[in-house]
């Protein structure tokens, strides 16, 4: 079993969990409620770990993260309103100032 992530942040952990379980590839959280003990250890041991129990399967998962830490989300292009002419940004589906869609 390797340690393969680990950060502060329980829901970036089990996020990356079931994206790994999606690939078939088993793992464990550990120090999920060891919170508590910061201040009498230091904090950043204190952080819940993302293990993967089979040591033949870390190189893939490795990747696997590496691709979902850094992947840019899909942006749509930015638009024109057909109606009044206002530009707009690509996450926009209607038209701020007239509403068109």
């Amino acid at each position: 079993m390797k340690k393969i992530y680990t950060s502060p942040e329980r829901l970036i952990i089990f996020h990356f969990k079931n994206v790994l379980a999606s690939y078939h590839i088993d793992c464990v959280v550990k120090n999920e409620y060891l919170a508590g003990a910061a201040g009498e250890i230091p904090p950043n041991e204190c952080w819940p770990e993302l293990w993967v129990k089979n040591d033949d399967k870390y190189d893939k998962a490795l990747k696997i993260l590496d691709k979902n830490r850094f992947s840019t989300p899909s942006t749509a292009p930015d638009w024109t309103c057909t109606r009044c002419g206002e530009k707009l940004e690509g996450q926009f589906t209607a038209c701020w100032q007239c509403g068109e869609t």
